[in-house]
């Protein structure tokens, strides 16, 4: 029988291991993202392993196109779809798994393939050469704070409104 020692440091030698695998396997799944260009190369749109749009590029030739809002999701929407084909080949510390097997039923249910139109197959996002400009995803600023009204004088609100509570 192993003494208390031995057998803690082998629970925390595997507990430091399971760490590492998820670690990695956290870093591998945020590394993945797919880009995809529509038929005729005008737009093109980069999705991360979410899903989530993070790049957008869009052609002079289409700005002014009625659809064009329609073209664009359409764009995004067969990048998701792709999604679950891309992940095994960004995660390989889970591949073959029945984890990697259930991550990518989850994202064809999530994300299916959607109609055909309009997508050249095996598109790839690639910088523009007619102009395009490319729109990374952003941190939305945070909303301002409401402005402070003033303490009536001789309140409490006044005595403590300097927030030094320990005068």
């Amino acid at each position: 029988m192993s003494n208390p020692e031995q057998l803690l440091a082998s629970f925390d030698a595997r507990i430091a291991e399971a760490k590492q695998r998820g670690d990695r396997m956290q870093a591998e799944m945020a590394a993945v993202s797919v880009s995809e260009r529509s038929q005729d190369g005008q737009i093109a749109v980069r999705v991360n392993h979410l899903g989530n749009l993070v790049g957008l590029e869009i052609g002079h030739a289409v700005r002014e196109k009625a659809n064009l809002a329609d073209e664009i999701l359409r764009t995004v929407r067969h990048a998701q779809s792709k999604l679950a084909g891309a992940v095994p080949a960004g995660m390989p510390s889970i591949a073959g798994t029945e984890t990697m097997n259930e991550l990518v039923q989850q994202l064809h249910r999530q994300f299916p393939e959607p109609e055909p139109q309009g997508f050249v197959e095996g598109g790839h996002a690639a910088p523009a050469t007619d102009g395009a400009r490319f729109i990374a995803e952003e941190e939305p600023s945070p909303l301002p704070k409401p402005p402070r009204r003033a303490p009536e004088p001789g309140s409490d609100d006044d005595y403590f409104s300097d927030g030094d509570y320990l005068r």
